[in-house]
């Protein structure tokens, strides 16, 4: 089989039709060039230069050939671009998983960012849920999950994207409505659409122990899931209930949203990146570099 060597050997003298003259574009000397182009032709099993002591000439089968040569040339320094531009993290792909939850602002939004720092990264998108997330970390069939917390698993890393606040959401007509924000207390008793224990953990322990702490104690008349969900249940009138600030992003018809007038922290809604530790996607690194770096030019002088 010929070598690559043995195709630029070829190129320039098919191009130059002169020994010479393709050999000082090579930098070389010419009875080495004339070696290659013999190999060459030993390996393609037919002559492609016709040579005489006043011309050289292609034959038939070496203009077919001159063609494909160029052409595995072009295919070449592209594949070693390609592998530059992958190593550097300028390519490649990251396999992305989220939950349904985080699908309404927080994907859309990473989504941007990754198209606007990374644009020539391939991004694959996967819904799935949490601990579904973290198992294809695991396995390498994802790179990156967006999930609560806490990750303990020590091959995985946890990196918090965004803190947000808790609000109050309510139906369109509730005595509440016309408040401007709603203490805590005032849920003592009320009818209450509460997150599963088993299905929704992270947001039923928090929801839990905010109420807990304010010693408040709502009827909880039905356990859920999924925030929208949770909003078609007060909209039908079932309940009051509490979901984080970005749920707002729906403009849902028939609920009201209130800010809470007394809750801490101010911001107890944690979304977080998971990446295993030993992830050796440049794409990945590039991307986490470069969030990171967002987030500390967003986030202003600390007080």
């Amino acid at each position: 089989m010929f070598e690559l060597s043995q195709i630029r050997c070829f190129v320039a003298v098919a191009e130059e039709l002169h020994f010479g003259k393709a050999a000082a574009r090579l930098n070389m000397t010419q009875p080495p060039l004339s070696r290659q182009i013999q190999l060459l032709e030993h390996a393609v099993g037919t002559p492609l230069l016709f040579r005489s002591t006043r011309v050289v000439e292609l034959t038939p089968a070496g203009r077919r050939f001159l063609h494909e040569a160029r052409g595995l040339l072009r295919s070449a320094e592209t594949a070693v671009l390609d592998a530059r531009r992958v190593a550097q993290g300028h390519a490649g792909e990251i396999a992305i998983g989220f939950t349904a939850g985080s699908s309404y602002r927080d994907v859309p939004e990473l989504v941007a960012r990754c198209r606007a720092l990374l644009p020539d990264v391939n991004l694959k998108l996967r819904e799935m849920v949490s601990q579904a997330q973290l198992e294809a970390l695991l396995a390498g069939r994802i790179d990156l999950a967006l999930v609560r917390p806490p990750v303990v698993q020590p091959a995985l890393q946890w990196r918090p994207l965004r803190r947000e606040r808790l609000l109050a959401v309510l139906p369109q007509g509730h005595p509440y409505a016309e408040r401007p924000c709603i203490a805590l207390d005032a849920l003592d008793g009320v009818d209450f659409v509460m997150y599963s224990p088993d299905e929704a953990r992270y947001f039923y322990d928090l929801v839990s122990d905010i109420l807990r702490r304010a010693g408040v104690r709502p009827r909880h008349v039905q356990y859920v899931s999924q925030i929208h969900t949770i909003l078609a249940l007060v909209r039908a009138g079932l309940g009051l209930s509490l979901v984080p600030a970005g749920t707002t992003v729906f403009h849902y018809e028939g609920v009201v949203f209130r800010e809470l007038a007394d809750l801490r922290p101010d911001n107890p809604v944690e979304l977080g990146i998971v990446v295993k530790r030993d992830n050796d996607n440049p794409a990945l690194s590039r991307l986490l570099g470069e969030l990171a770096l967002h987030q500390a030019a967003t986030a202003g002088p600390q007080a």
